[in-house]
């Protein structure tokens, strides 16, 4: 049996409410965030005052680096040199002297050295800067191994057959120059012969060994042996002043004749004109030709 409620007369009926978890607001509303602070809206988009300062620090830095870079006082305004006999001056001043205006922070030096070092005199040379404005060059040149002589100057030539000086042949040897090796060239081609010229390893290797003989080993007693090189008979040696000629053909041309077998050559040369002069007066003799060392000529003076 159901009851039936009876509402009174004037009474409306509320309905039941459960809180929200808007906390009680009206639901479809929401609660607005709390607002940021200006100083942390600004601090997020002007830089930090560590990072101004590094910047400016730096910036700084490299104004101060381009000013000394490029600032008078470290400008080259001095160049000097020494070690020098053969070189000419002049060709070391054109080097040097477009250094000048530079900063002796930015001078390149290898660059400066290869060009150096390309003058045919020059085995090496160090280079040293100082403030403030001055560059130093220190040269050191190839030592004088022989005296090659042409028809229009006295070469000096290196160890290794490079010729790096020329000498006038009007001007006297010194004592040290006049002591080395010497070969007097006259070939047609020898007066076209000039510094950074290079005598080939044959050549050279038969010279200097011709330069160092002995007369005792030729049966000869003259005190002066003096080395010849010619377009008719290549090598030659002239014994004493003027007293005898000997011919001794063309060393250094043949690529397929070894060192060892020139030096062999040349000693069968040798060979055969002491044996000439175990038979026949040195004093009576004018020319030999011992290029074909088994048969031997010779030309009586008279």
């Amino acid at each position: 049996m159901k009851l039936k409620s009876r509402s009174r007369p004037g009474l409306r009926r509320v309905p039941r409410t459960t809180p929200s978890r808007n906390g009680g607001k009206p639901r479809g509303s929401q609660a607005k965030r709390p607002g940021v602070p200006l100083r942390q809206r600004l601090g997020g988009r002007l830089p930090n005052i560590r990072r101004v300062m590094a910047g400016l620090g730096a910036a700084a830095v490299a104004a101060g680096l381009t000013a000394l870079l490029n600032g008078p006082w470290l400008r080259v305004t001095e160049v000097t040199w020494a070690g020098e006999q053969f070189t000419a001056s002049r060709d070391i001043e054109r080097i040097l002297d477009r250094q000048r205006g530079t900063s002796v922070l930015a001078v390149d030096t290898r660059s400066l050295l290869e060009r150096l070092e390309q003058l045919p005199a020059v085995q090496s040379a160090t280079i040293s800067a100082s403030l403030p404005g001055h560059l130093d060059v220190a040269i050191e040149e190839h030592a004088v191994a022989f005296v090659w002589e042409t028809s229009s100057a006295r070469l000096l030539g290196a160890a290794d057959g490079t010729l790096f000086a020329a000498i006038p042949r009007d001007i006297a040897l010194d004592a040290a120059l006049a002591e080395l090796p010497h070969v007097a060239d006259e070939r047609s081609m020898s007066r076209l012969m000039t510094p950074g010229d290079h005598i080939s390893a044959g050549l050279l290797r038969t010279a200097m060994q011709l330069a160092r003989l002995d007369p005792v080993a030729l049966g000869s007693t003259a005190g002066r042996i003096s080395v010849r090189l010619d377009d008719e008979f290549g090598f030659g040696l002239v014994v004493g002043v003027s007293d005898w000629e000997l011919a001794l053909g063309v060393y250094g041309m043949d690529p397929n004749e070894t060192a060892a077998a020139s030096a062999a050559r040349l000693e069968r040369q040798v060979t055969a004109v002491r044996t000439l002069f175990a038979t026949r007066d040195e004093a009576e003799i004018e020319w030999v030709d011992a290029r074909n060392p088994g048969k031997v000529y010779f030309r009586a003076k008279g």
